[in-house]
């Protein structure tokens, strides 16, 4: 029988996972000197969503899909409540901010399209306030798709994903289920998708809880409707049709390099890349990496939409 301990950490989790944390937008484009719109628009099933829209002098498109419990301007770590919270430690303990990844874009030429997932930053609540990583954010990746389609603007740009792992889960379960909304997307950069059970495992492990996964799985069930092994991408990611570059902490302390591996394998395009991150074992690194390293992600929108681009203006 496990401990009162052991049973209070699994709900303590099934919690968090559950409902994720709102977390406040700290950072904006314009100090970063970027000129940006606040939009709103809704998602499949109609939850509003809030975020900027950074215009660059391009064709070309990038919608950024976040992470959870983050939002489009990153994450707050490095504050109070988050900074001491247990859980929240354990994935951060620092601040993630996104706006030099979303200038470094900019500066090559690329718009781009931020915004809160439900139950994030200042989007509405959906789905009830339940978090499905992935299985009910998926409606939110399509909102995005169609809200650029909407706009005289971006309706005809180019246009890739930059989505980061639960933004990542839901791009990769959106084009599982409605691949037709995804026939004009030209690539995706897939940061860090990760499937439940092995978080959960590692957390319980390193905080020697026997048998966390099973009592994950039933505290999770009751919270959310769903099972721990539904809380995957790897099945779904058989979907993914688009020129993909997978980048992951390596050394994650909180995941086996293996899942990220099955996500990898399945997806079925040749044109695709695993990008491994050394030199850490934080998680919240990996979200932090592209904006001192853009020439990764640059470097592969611009393989896949540059060509792309000359061809829509006449040039190529």
């Amino acid at each position: 029988m496990p401990s009162q301990n052991s049973h209070q950490f699994v709900e303590s989790l099934a919690d968090w996972f559950a409902t994720s944390t709102r977390t406040p937008i700290m950072r904006r484009p314009d100090e970063y000197g970027l000129r940006y719109e606040d939009v709103v628009f809704q998602s499949l099933d109609g939850v509003e969503l809030e975020g900027w829209f950074i215009p660059a002098d391009s064709d070309r498109l990038i919608i950024s899909n976040h992470f959870m419990p983050g939002n489009r301007y990153g994450y707050p770590g490095h504050l109070e409540p988050w900074l001491s919270d247990p859980i929240h430690k354990a994935f951060g303990g620092f601040e993630v901010n996104l706006l030099p990844q979303y200038k470094a874009l900019h500066d090559a030429g690329y718009n781009v399209l931020a915004y809160d997932i439900r139950n994030h930053g200042r989007s509405g609540m959906g789905s009830g306030g339940i978090v499905g990583v992935g299985l009910l954010e998926y409606r939110d990746v399509i909102g995005s798709l169609r809200y650029a389609k909407s706009r005289k603007d971006t309706a005809h740009m180019v246009t890739g994903l930059r989505s980061v792992c639960l933004g990542g889960n839901s791009t990769i379960v959106a084009m599982s289920k409605h691949p037709e909304e995804f026939a004009h997307i030209k690539t995706m950069l897939a940061l860090q998708p990760v499937s439940v059970r092995p978080v959960i495992e590692r957390l319980c492990e390193n905080a020697h809880v026997e048998n966390g996964a099973e009592m994950f799985d039933e505290a999770i069930m009751k919270r959310t409707s769903f099972h721990l092994d539904e809380l995957s991408p790897v099945e779904h990611s058989k979907a993914v049709m688009v020129p993909t570059l997978v980048v992951q902490v390596h050394h994650d302390s909180i995941t086996y390099p293996s899942d990220v591996q099955a996500i990898y394998n399945n997806i079925p395009v040749k044109d695709k890349r695993l990008f491994w991150i050394e030199g850490t074992t934080r998680r919240f690194d990996g979200y932090t990496y592209l904006g001192e390293h853009p020439d990764i992600m640059i470097d592969w929108f611009d393989e896949h939409m540059v060509e792309e681009e000359l061809a829509l203006e006449g040039v190529a």
